[in-house]
Parts: C-alpha cells; sequence; structure tokens
C-alpha cells in the first residue's frame, strides 16, 4: 500500500471534516494514523480503504 496515498486521503478526509489547514495532527500523529490504516488493511485487505480512512480520522477527531 502506497503510504503517500493514505496521507493524502487523510488530509483530504480532514477537509471534509472542516479541519483545514494547518492539519490537526501533528508528524508522529500522521505516521500513527497511517500505520493504524495500512495494519488494519492488511488484517483485511477486503476492506474498503476509503471506509477505514474515514473511520480512522472520525475517530482521531472524536476519541
Amino acid at each position: 500500500m502506497e503510504k503517500k496515498l493514505v496521507i493524502k486521503m487523510i488530509r483530504h478526509c480532514f477537509k471534509q471534516y472542516g479541519e483545514v489547514d494547518p492539519l490537526p495532527v501533528g508528524e508522529k500523529e500522521m505516521e500513527d494514523l497511517v500505520h493504524q490504516i495500512l495494519q488494519i488493511k492488511n488484517e483485511d485487505p477486503a476492506a474498503d480503504l476509503y471506509e477505514v480512512v474515514n473511520d480512522a480520522v472520525y475517530e482521531y477527531l472524536t476519541g
């Protein structure tokens, strides 16, 4: 899975939730989100990447 693609999708998702630049996550938090998303995709290859990213960002914003 392309890490750059996941980061781009995370940024887009934050924008959809009304979070604009600067992003509400630091470099370490972004790495954690990317790692979490890629781990979920590796465990369940059939999972829709778009949904996994949206779920992770939503959880980050509400958690």
